[in-house]
């Protein structure tokens, strides 16, 4: 891999929103590249490093906003004029991310209640559905077209949930988070935690076929330049149903490949 520049690497890897904004966060001292924090945005790395930025204040109000934005920048995902559902909302960062991308409504499913973050409660674009897990989800519950969504869950594997999607909405595209630790068998984490990248690498391809069988179509996957609880590392498909101009989805020689290549460049960041 050819070297380039630190500012332009945060930009082109979703790591950061524009060059300005990845230079004064280079400047301010909030990127640390293999431990080392670096001022000079000129600084040339080869994209192997180790990269983690520690922002003072967060733009969403959850670090699961900084991931979806990863994707939508990684993936080339316009929301603007769409209307969302979040499954998984918790406190509301994949909602606020939306919101912020030009979303103009998004109903946010969660299983629990009083999670969600009270700017975006008394919002009037999100339609709060609290105490919903999202397997349970029916079409009456949207009055109106579904565009995107997406999903961030826990303590179940995403492929539980994706039927449910699947079945009630005819034509949507989605970013769904893949939580290795809950997609994992017994063998393959210890403490909650997967650390082998061979593990990932048959967990995501495991995923995959499920989603594929689901009846869902593949486009593009990363990794989410973010560390879940405990130092899990995870993984974002960017999937579809219906019809979707200006994309086309993974053969299946391809997706394998893909998967591996992007185990080892998480990895290699990340770890």
């Amino acid at each position: 891999m050819k070297n380039i520049r630190l500012d332009l690497f945060l930009v082109e890897h979703g790591l950061s929103q524009s060059r300005e904004k990845a230079k004064k966060e280079i400047i301010s001292g909030w990127v640390k590249v293999n431990g080392e924090t670096l001022r000079d945005p000129s600084k040339k790395i080869t994209g192997n490093e180790k990269i983690i930025i520690e922002r003072p204040g967060g733009l969403f109000v959850s670090r699961g906003g900084d991931k979806l934005q990863h994707a939508l920048h990684e993936f080339h995902i316009d929301l603007t004029g769409m209307v969302a559902l979040d499954l998984g909302a918790s406190t509301g960062g994949f909602t606020d991310c939306m919101l912020k991308s030009g979303a103009v409504k998004v109903y946010a499913v969660d299983v629990g209640y009083n999670q969600l973050d009270y700017s975006l409660r008394i919002d009037q674009r999100v339609v709060v559905m609290e105490k919903t897990h999202a397997r349970d989800i029916k079409r009456e519950m949207f009055p109106e077209r579904i565009d995107f969504f997406t999903a961030d869950l826990s303590f179940i594997s995403i492929l539980k949930v994706l039927p449910a999607v699947y079945d009630i909405f005819d034509n949507i595209h989605g970013v769904i988070l893949v939580k290795p630790q809950f997609e994992a068998e017994s063998s393959q984490h210890k403490k909650g935690v997967v650390r082998n990248p061979e593990d990932h690498v048959e967990i995501l391809q495991r995923v995959a076929a499920g989603i594929v069988e689901t009846g869902f179509n593949i486009l593009k996957i990363t990794y989410s330049p973010i560390k879940g609880p405990a130092g899990n590392i995870e993984f974002l498909f960017f999937i579809f149903k219906g019809e979707l101009s200006g994309y086309e989805n993974y053969k299946e020689n391809q997706l394998e490949s893909e998967i591996s290549t992007i185990v080892e460049t998480a990895h290699n960041t990340l770890q």
